[in-house]
């Protein structure tokens, strides 16, 4: 497959880098076991999409992996992800989203959810 590059915003690569360095518990968790080709697929991080950084995208299955902190929770918080992702959804993209509590406390089902998706996509 292709890789499929969803427009962005140009200015975003410097924050995307800098977001890089951040050192959010839940995501450095989950980019260790998904990072390379340990899942099949490339999985890249703090990815600028549209006028977004995304957490994590898997440019061959147009896959977006977001982790939601305890601030994402709140009704316009919620409000915004959805419309943020509904944007990016718009393009083709299939996102995904896991709690951070279930990222450092169930990491063993958050990858199996993620499997399932990477396994519904490739076919």
């Amino acid at each position: 497959m292709t890789n499929k590059i969803i427009p962005y915003n140009p200015r975003l690569k410097i924050l995307a880098k800098e977001l890089r360095k951040q050192r959010i518990l839940s995501k450095v968790i989950l980019w260790k076991v998904i990072k390379g080709k340990s899942l099949k697929v490339e999985f890249h991080r703090q990815v600028p999409m549209l006028e977004f950084i995304v957490d994590f995208y898997c440019h061959e299955l147009k896959l977006v992996i977001e982790i939601d902190g305890s601030s994402h929770q709140y009704d316009e918080s919620f409000k915004d992800d959805m419309m943020r992702q509904q944007l990016i959804e718009n393009y083709g993209v299939t996102c995904i989203r896991f709690l951070d509590s279930d990222v450092k406390n169930n990491l063993e089902n958050v990858l199996k959810e993620i499997c399932v998706k990477i396994d519904e996509l490739m076919k």
